[in-house]
This record gives structure tokens, C-alpha cells and sequence, in this order.
């Protein structure tokens, strides 16, 4: 399919961007930035400026055969004054309407449109079991979702179906709630908001995007589809799974007062109950890969495939081959592995693009390529910026060696590090392909480099590669669970 997605570069978007391609399907995104949009969507992509007039439009539209409409402006983070509540309903029901009014227009209107929607539709129900028959609430995010969701029915037709995403607490790496939620656990100040026993609606990002993929294509689905896991959790049992994992305290609760002095009236859509199942998914046999929170958190915080040390014995040896490493030696060792469910012959190509270096990379460091060597190849040169923690980096990377289908390795030319020698291996499996990140590196400062690594840039390296394996796992798809990997995979 040929799929027209608005919301791109959001947290979920990106993450559908990937999947989509994963599926044979290509995407046109409809987006405020176009030159921005390019750098974080890869060249795949065709974009599509907001701007644009509304003949262009829906002659885009109609050379498409399906719409998902993910685009709005977030909806917490800040108070809802009355010009925030005029832009989220700007930025949802007038957005879709005028949409819905392309595609009515498009000589050959899609076959079908997702639109987003929230469980914000059933506002607070204590402990009432909701499905997608439930009735609405009458509270302001009800009334939202309310109205967003009629906008984009008014697009239902013989030739366009129409699915409204009733979205629920989506956990993933890179942004959404987790990005906000983990660093407060971490610190063992995390806790339960309010009493906690409201119910929170949760999905992991994995499932989200299948949940949205199998929409698309299931002609089944019609009318209203609850994104949300099928075992809701309690507040105060989500902040026990998170104390589990991570092994620290969590019973300081956010009491109510708290969250209303600092978020105003959306503090009340934060502490609000919904129970909520997916029960047209259940009756369509989709199958959740991650169906309670242990899991889900277990899959998105646990310690996975990716080790940080120290230089030593049991650190395999950089390749041979090259002068840089004697003139800058790491002292930081850092292996990642990930295994994917596609062929080596069509992994590899992918990394052969700088372009796509912006989807592997985490939104919030605004990673953009701003010079490229191309076809990539030993001696090929990259340059980009990036922020870390906040700060402007420009950083320039030389292909030290290119083997095809084999491995490539890049090193730091230019940048903060003293050294950066980064080995990609691929390996094939069967008919899977495992691929492994060996970076040697080191700070500068010597002591003081080594203690800023320890309290800060470890971390930002493990959510790095964690981001990136998720992504690329988008883009390639996942294993059957239970799948196993020689230790030796077949090299080539």
C-alpha cells in the first residue's frame, strides 16, 4: 500500500514509519518540516508539507490507498489554559476535518482511514470493565476525543473505512510515558499517582503499531479499536512493577494536590480510572506479544543484550588494520546485539544510506546529517549535529573499513570523544540475521572523563543502542519468541 500518515515523527510515528516499511508499504508524510522530516525519516520517505493548498491535497490523498492520522499536540507536560485547550482541538478536530474534507475530495478517495482517538473518550469509571461499546464521559479530554473522533467519521463512505484509535498509555523506548516515568523509578522517588488504585490502560509500543498494522490491513475493523494491553494494571501496581525491575523503593504516592497545583485541570485526566480491554482485538485473534506490565517493562528496562566495561581481557580485540587505534586508545568497551527476522541480504543495504541514520537515532538529539559521502565505502566521510543532554555536538565520522555484507566499522574524526572506533558485524542464520555493535572508546579528562562516563554518558549510551535496537527490530521485525542464536552465527 502507498500510506499517507501524518503524526510521522512522533513516538509512535516514527516507530510506524519503520514497520510500514518493514510491510512492503510506502509512506507519505504529511509534515510541518519537511527538510527536518527528512532527516529523521530517512530517504524512503515523501513528505508532504502542511502547508500545502487543498488541491494539492487531496490529489496526494488520492494517490494513496489508506490515511493514519496521528497527528496532535501533546497532551500533557503543561497546563491546560484556554489556549492550550484551543490548540489540542486545533491540533486534533480541525486538523482531521480538514483532512476528511481532502479526501472526500481526492478523485479516488483511500480505502480506509485510521484516525487517533484516546481512552480519554470514557473519562473517569473506577473499576467499570470498558470495551469499545462503552459510552463516553462528558469531562474536557472526553468531549476531545469526543468530537476528533466524530470528525473523522464524517469520512466513512462505501469506498473509505474508517477506524478511530482509541489510544492508551503507550510504553516504548524514546519518548512517550516511559521516557518520563523510568528516571523518576531509577531514582527511587517514584510511587503511585494519587491513591493509586486507579486503573491505567497501558500498551507496549510493540503492540501498539501491530494493533495499528492489523487495522490497516484487516478490513474486518470498523468504528472504534481500543489500543490497550489485556490486562489493565492499577497506578500503584504499575509503580510496584517498575520497583521490581529496578530494584528500588517505590511508595512516595504524587499526592493529587501535587499534580493539580502543577498541571491545572489535566491533572484530573492523569489521575482518571479506565479499565479499558481490547476487546475487538481479542475477538479478531490478535495476538499481544507483551500481555502483562512485568513484560513489557521486563523487555523495555531489563539489562537485554547490551554490556559496558572497562578494556581488559575479556573484551574481544578491535580489528586489525588500522593506524587510529594507536594513536588513540579506548579504555571503554561497549557490545550490543540484536537479532532480526530478515535476510542478511536485505538488512545490510539499510545501513548503506546515511539517510537512515536519523531513524535509529533518539528524536530528542535531533540528529541531522549534514554532509554525507556517497556510495559509502572505506574512506567515505560523514558529518552531523546531534545534542547530548541538551548541548549542541557536531561530530564527524570516517568508514575506516567496508566489507560487504560482512561489517563495517566507523571512527570519530571529529567530536567529544578521545577516541570512537565503532565495528558493525552482521551474521546470518538461517534465514534471520544477527547483527552486533562493538564500540572501543574513550573520554577526555581523563579521571574526571571517567567519572562523568560513569554518572552520565553510560547512560545515555544504553538508551542510545536500546533505541536503536528497538527501531532497527521495527524495520526488520522481530524473531518468533523462543527463536535461539548459535553463539558462533555463520559469518557472510
Amino acid at each position: 500500500m502507498k500510506v499517507f500518515l501524518t503524526g510521522a515523527t512522533g513516538f509512535i510515528g516514527r516507530a510506524l514509519v519503520l514497520a510500514l516499511q518493514h510491510r512492503g508499504h510506502s509512506v507519505v508524510a504529511w509534515v510541518r518540516s519537511p527538510e527536518r522530516t527528512g532527516s529523521q525519516l530517512g530517504e524512503e520517505v515523501k513528505v508532504l508539507p502542511l502547508e500545502c493548498e487543498e488541491p494539492a491535497l487531496a490529489e496526494a490523498l488520492g494517490q494513496c490507498d489508506a490515511v493514519i492520522n496521528l497527528a496532535g499536540e501533546p497532551l500533557f507536560g503543561r497546563r491546560w489554559t484556554r489556549t492550550r485547550r484551543k490548540a489540542l482541538v486545533g491540533s486534533r478536530v480541525s486538523l482531521t476535518a480538514r483532512l476528511v474534507a481532502a479526501i472526500k475530495q481526492a478523485q479516488t478517495p483511500p480505502g480506509v482511514l485510521l484516525s487517533g482517538s484516546a481512552v480519554g473518550y470514557y473519562g473517569d469509571r473506577g473499576r467499570e470493565p470498558l470495551d469499545e461499546k462503552s459510552p463516553p464521559a462528558a469531562d474536557f479530554l472526553a468531549k476531545l476525543c469526543h468530537d476528533w473522533e466524530s470528525a473523522a467519521m464524517e469520512a466513512a463512505s462505501d469506498n473509505t473505512r474508517v477506524v478511530c484509535l482509541r489510544t492508551g498509555i503507550v510504553l516504548g523506548q524514546g519518548g512517550g510515558a516511559l521516557e518520563k516515568m523510568a528516571p523518576i523509578f531509577r531514582l527511587g522517588v517514584g510511587g503511585p499517582l494519587g491513591n493509586g488504585r486507579q486503573f491505567v490502560p497501558w500498551v507496549h509500543l510493540y503492540d501498539c503499531v501491530e494493533m495499528i498494522l492489523a487495522a490497516l490491513e484487516d478490513s474486518r475493523v470498523n468504528g472504534p479499536l481500543n489500543i490497550v494491553g489485556p490486562t489493565p494494571v492499577t497506578s500503584r501496581e504499575m509503580a510496584r512493577a517498575f520497583a521490581r525491575l529496578l530494584r528500588r523503593p517505590a511508595i512516595l504516592p504524587i499526592p493529587r494536590t501535587a499534580l493539580r497545583g502543577l498541571l491545572g485541570r489535566a491533572a484530573t485526566a492523569l489521575l482518571a480510572s479506565q479499565r479499558c480491554y481490547p476487546q475487538k482485538a481479542d475477538a479478531l485473534g490478535f495476538a499481544f506479544r507483551f500481555r502483562n506490565i512485568d513484560q513489557a517493562l521486563g523487555d523495555l528496562l531489563g539489562p537485554g543484550n547490551l554490556k559496558i566495561e572497562a578494556m581488559g581481557v575479556a573484551a574481544p580485540q578491535p580489528m586489525e588494520g588500522s593506524s587510529y587505534l594507536q594513536a588513540r586508545q579506548p579504555n571503554t568497551f561497549l557490545v550490543t546485539r540484536t537479532v532480526l527476522d530478515a535476510p542478511l541480504e536485505s538488512v545490510f543495504p539499510f545501513f548503506s544510506e546515511p539517510g537512515n541514520l536519523g531513524l535509529l537515532t533518539p528524536p530528542k538529539m535531533g540528529f541531522t546529517v549534514r554532509r554525507a559521502d556517497k556510495p559509502m565505502g572505506s574512506g567515505a566521510t560523514i558529518e552531523y549535529d546531534l545534542r547530548v543532554f541538551g548541548l549542541p555536538i557536531g561530530w564527524h565520522s570516517r568508514i575506516e573499513r567496508w566489507e560487504d555484507a560482512k561489517c563495517f566499522v566507523d571512527s570519530q574524526v571529529r567530536g567529544p570523544c578521545r577516541a570512537w572506533w565503532h565495528e558493525h558485524h552482521f551474521f546470518a542464520t538461517g534465514g534471520s540475521t544477527v547483527m552486533e555493535d562493538r564500540v572501543y572508546y574513550a573520554l577526555p579528562l581523563g579521571v574526571l572523563g571517567q567519572l562523568v562516563h560513569r554518572i552520565l554518558i553510560a547512560k545515555q549510551l544504553r538508551a542510545t543502542f536500546n533505541y536503536r535496537a528497538a527501531a532497527i527490530s521495527f524495520r526488520f521485525g522481530l524473531p518468533p519468541r523462543g527463536h535461539s542464536v548459535p553463539d558462533h552465527a555463520e559469518e557472510g
